[in-house]
């Protein structure tokens, strides 16, 4: 009985880390790394790395940019909140 409670409880904890895994991404820059929700459940861009990228480039993924990577890069000091309005316009009005 207690063997099968734990086992629950290991499947449990497993499920769980998947799914916040698949919620979220991971947004890796050198050795830190920071989490943004994602507007919905997706393999798509769930690791990565803005180390050593131009601005634009991350700013033209759709999903990163729904999903608010512009307000880090402004909060990481990377973009301005003045280029990053400019940028998302430019790319919501191409994606339309």
């Amino acid at each position: 009985m207690l063997k099968t409670i734990r086992n629950y409880i290991i499947i449990a904890a497993l499920a769980y880390g998947a799914y916040f895994v698949l919620d979220h991404h991971f947004i890796i820059d050198g050795k830190d790394f920071y989490l943004l929700k994602k507007s919905e459940i997706t393999l798509s861009y769930t690791f990565y790395n803005i180390k050593d990228k131009k601005i634009e480039s991350i700013m033209e993924i759709d999903a990163l940019r729904n999903d608010g990577i512009g307000d880090l890069l402004v909060e990481l000091g990377m973009l301005t909140e003045e280029k990053k309005n400019k940028l998302e316009a430019k790319f919501d009005a191409e994606a339309e």
